[in-house]
């Protein structure tokens, strides 16, 4: 157990000289008494709360549980705000920022007097760059969910933010319904702070954050506004200020066990294709090697029993809640997992899953009634995506997971959008539509547009699904025959932007293989025309972001960021 005298934050506050005189004074500028806080573990809780982000609009009160916690343990806590990555708002892509709440983390809990951290998000990027900072620092930490929302209502059924959003939104556009169900729809589909319901991203990644390790048990499913939220909030804040007491380190909790156990989880929760890129990212800063055939390989070995839209068919997230959660979940696949790693909250999981209970076998599937027989997302390879390319298959019609058809390509989103009824284009069922410069370079920031709309007059024959391919990511709510990530980007020269209108292309998603049907010599020729664009950014973070960031099957982080090495710790005397 740590003394006093071995505390980080003993730096700041427990010397002699001058400046351990300056922090004493400012720190009763602020209105604390000295036995509140001196020899106390210092607790940085890292809210992205704000007034514009509703996955986040209620963290502001959970901070307050998290500080109840950790006055309670003996500690100290502060709380800082921390950049708000709102999945709804923020333009071109949260993608694009990532990183800098990445950066942000890091360098706030380096360099302040803190001994430990309570992270608090849930919105798609918010957990993997808390995540990824904190690791680069090493302290002590625990992750907080932000929780996912209610269930949505309309005229009698249950909706799944985003995934039904999408669902309707085709359905306008063919013409099945009009502008007062869509206005009835808007006040329908959310219904409460909390990120989507659905096992969309957020959902995926604060799942895949309790199967690290880095969460107190079940938190992540907890529905945003039950009150059990409040108390997980309030017992991270307790469990936080042990671990500084214990000196258990991120370091020891995300380990190479443990990102395997979260690919396991991802894959057999059928979640979010985006946990692929972050997850990857996640593991670099600690140190840990994990790559697109990790992901392929554990996918074969895993099956699917979240019966959660839009991977399952039926249930939303405080079904899941309810039927066992996370826990119950894992339960089900001890076998499969690491049980001998330690959490924030046990010295195994085996420990943390004892007593786990599932309690609705058709939410939580039995391993003989599983709703896919192998983990929802595959790894491709091919001339097209030589470096991989990702596709979430249980959420696509079963008939498009061989198909060969003709490309229609579109240099961007924009010209995507103007064009995609253009009756001159001759979209059949059959095409194949591309999208390329959406790429981590190309978006910027590889946005969210690789669930291409259907054309208008392919919704009103009754076409739901279609192979799109691109180098952008899709949301997690998302759903289709998408195959997403096709890396190098076209961008960059990868061989997506080598593809034209007419080729043929063959996606075969059993045999793994994305193929573009044109020979070697062509593409050479193809090739030796192409010309680089020009850069998005000329100055500022987005050209900071364009010389740095790495492409989707490394994680798309900054180099320097990813790179092994060591940063000294600031002098605080």
């Amino acid at each position: 157990m740590k003394t006093p005298e071995q505390l980080r934050s003993h730096q700041w506050y427990g010397t002699d000289g001058l400046r351990s005189f300056s922090h004493r004074a400012r720190t009763r500028q602020l209105g604390y008494l000295p036995e509140e806080h001196l020899g106390k573990p210092v607790i940085a809780i890292l809210n992205t709360w704000s007034d514009i982000n509703p996955c986040h609009v209620h963290l502001r009160d959970r901070a307050q549980a998290v500080k109840r916690g950790v006055w309670q343990a003996g500690g100290f806590p502060l709380e800082f705000p921390v950049s708000t990555l709102s999945e709804t708002f923020q333009k071109p892509t949260p993608m694009l920022y990532r990183n800098l709440l990445a950066m942000e983390t890091e360098e706030l809990l380096r360099s302040y007097p803190v001994d430990g951290a309570v992270l608090m998000g849930g919105c798609d990027k918010s957990t993997p760059a808390l995540l990824m900072g904190a690791a680069s620092v090493d302290l002590p930490a625990v992750f907080v969910p932000a929780g996912p929302m209610l269930p949505g209502h309309w005229r009698g059924e249950t909706l799944g933010s985003g995934t039904d959003m999408w669902k309707y939104w085709d359905d306008k556009r063919a013409g099945l319904i009009g502008d007062c169900e869509m206005q009835e729809l808007e006040s329908g589909l959310a219904r409460s702070p909390g990120h989507c319901m659905t096992m969309g991203t957020a959902s995926t990644l604060t799942a895949a954050a309790e199967a690290l390790g880095v969460t107190v048990p079940g938190a992540s499913s907890i529905p945003a506004v039950d009150s059990g939220h409040d108390r997980m909030a309030a017992r991270a804040g307790l469990r936080v200020v042990e671990l500084v007491r214990q000196d258990r380190k991120l370091s020891d909790i995300l380990t190479e066990d443990a990102f395997e156990d979260a690919v396991t989880t991802v894959l057999g929760l059928g979640g979010s294709t985006n946990a692929v890129i972050h997850l990857i990212a996640m593991a670099g800063r600690a140190g840990v090697k994990l790559t697109l055939d990790d992901f392929d390989r554990i996918a074969r070995t895993v099956p699917v029993l979240a019966n959660v839209r839009p991977g399952g068919r039926t249930y939303l997230m405080e079904d899941f809640h309810f039927a066992g959660g996370l826990p119950g979940f894992l339960s089900r696949i001890t076998d499969l997992l690491h049980l001998d790693r330690p959490t924030v909250s046990h010295d195994t999981l085996r420990e943390q899953l004892q007593g786990a209970l599932v309690h609705d076998d058709d939410v939580i599937r039995p391993r003989d009634n599983p709703v896919a027989a192998e983990g929802g997302v595959a790894v491709l390879r091919g001339n097209l995506c030589p470096d991989g390319a990702v596709i979430k298959h249980i959420a696509a019609e079963p008939h498009l997971l061989r198909h060969t058809g003709p490309a229609v390509v579109f240099d961007d989103y924009k010209t995507m959008q103007r064009t995609i009824n253009d009756p001159a284009l001759n979209i059949t069922a059959d095409s194949v539509l591309v999208l390329r410069n959406a790429g981590p370079k190309g978006g910027p920031g590889m946005p969210e547009y690789g669930m291409l709309p259907i054309p208008d007059h392919l919704l009103k024959q009754g076409v739901r699904d279609m192979v799109r391919i691109s180098d952008a990511r899709m949301s997690g709510t998302s759903y289709g025959a998408c195959v997403l990530h096709v890396a190098p980007e076209s961008y960059v020269g990868g061989p997506l932007a080598l593809v034209r209108t007419g080729d043929l292309i063959t996606l075969d998603v059993e045999a793994r293989t994305l193929r573009l049907d044109v020979d070697d010599a062509e593409l050479e020729r193809r090739r030796a025309e192409w010309t680089p664009p020009p850069a998005r950014y000329e100055r500022g973070y987005g050209a900071l972001y364009n010389e740095q960031i790495t492409q989707a099957d490394t994680g798309c982080d900054f180099e320097f960021l990813a790179r092994p090495g060591t940063v000294q710790d600031p002098y605080a005397g």
